[in-house]
């Protein structure tokens, strides 16, 4: 590990200050403490943001989510107000990382959280998102656990939350304070797939702090679930995950919200399955046929073609089990 100047923040207004200089901030750390180690990351200074009053989780007008930055992953998928109005945000925190980890884990880190793509944590290989312009190793090399969607001849890496995908179907907004003031945005437009610029993942500007999510309020009744396919039921990333959230009145669904996780460089909105989903009446044959519209613009690989399909069928079952719950 390379040296580096360690400070804790006594402030947001402190941290926003020290973090326009050029520092790094950090909370529970089980990200960046490992690319450190591995020598991905090397930065020359660390923010210690864990004491700010940044963990507030609470309801907002209208039936809408606010959870603080700095809310504990375990907290927030504990609390009864998120387990009561989103219960798949409660169910994603469940089923990412391990019980440790999501004791220190926070919900701003998880939405920062890098890839886990192998190419990228070994120093030694070539990588666009580490190293701009010295190409993808995974392109021609083992890609089984890439993406599928987002990709493109620069970077094909998935992004590894859970949460983010939860978050990316319900259009949660992400607010962030820096040197420049407040301002907000779609979690759609924060994450960025790499297209030409795959070393530039968030839409962030130099010392932006995130220190909320906030799920908008969504018609009710509304059910909503998290489904994560992967090779072992313990400790592991998602091959496919899909979050769906439906409000259905009078038997036919109103409004949809539908994305896929595991096979996108950023968590995947499903708009044309949502589209498909609208004004129809909830059958088996409809979780089929939407499904089928959740694989357009899929660019398989060598090793990953079989995503295709699994998405498919995560999407379809996804769908019949919170369309029946409804």
């Amino acid at each position: 590990m390379f040296p580096f100047i360690y400070t804790r923040a006594a402030s947001v207004h402190d941290a926003i200050v020290a973090g326009g200089r050029g520092g790094r901030y950090i909370a529970g750390g089980t990200t960046l403490v490992d690319l450190m180690r591995e020598t991905v990351e090397r930065p020359g200074a660390l923010i210690d943001i864990a004491g700010l009053p940044l963990s507030d989780v609470s309801a907002t007008p209208g039936g809408g989510l606010r959870l603080g930055a700095l809310a504990r992953m375990a907290d927030v998928a504990a609390h009864p107000v998120v387990r009561t109005t989103y219960p798949a945000v409660a169910q994603a925190l469940e089923l990412s990382a391990s019980a440790q980890l999501r004791n220190m884990a926070t919900i701003g880190g998880n939405v920062m959280q890098r890839t886990r793509c192998a190419y990228f944590r070994d120093v030694s290989a070539p990588c666009n998102r580490r190293e701009p312009g010295s190409g993808c190793s995974a392109l021609e090399g083992y890609n089984r656990t890439h993406a599928i969607l987002g990709t493109s001849e620069h970077c094909v890496a998935t992004h590894p939350s859970d949460l983010a995908v939860v978050l990316t179907a319900l259009e949660a907004t992400v607010h962030l304070l820096g040197p420049e003031g407040r301002r907000a945005t779609p979690i759609g437009d924060f994450l960025l797939p790499p297209g030409d610029t795959p070393d530039r993942e968030q839409d962030l500007r130099p010392g932006e702090l995130i220190v909320a999510v906030e799920i908008p309020p969504l018609p009710r009744p509304l059910r909503s679930g998290y489904l994560k396919v992967r090779d072992r039921e313990s400790y592991e990333f998602a091959l496919t995950s899909a979050a769906v959230a439906l409000h259905i009145r009078g038997g036919v669904i109103h409004t949809a919200k539908v994305a896929a996780g595991g096979v996108g460089t950023v968590p995947w909105k499903l708009p044309a399955v949502e589209r498909y989903l609208v004004g129809r009446r909830p059958s088996p044959r409809l979780w089929a046929q939407a499904a089928e519209r959740a694989t357009e613009g899929a660019r398989p690989l060598v090793h990953n073609g079989f995503k295709t399909e699994l998405l498919r069928r995560t999407v379809e079952r996804q769908l019949r089990i919170v369309g029946e719950r409804a």
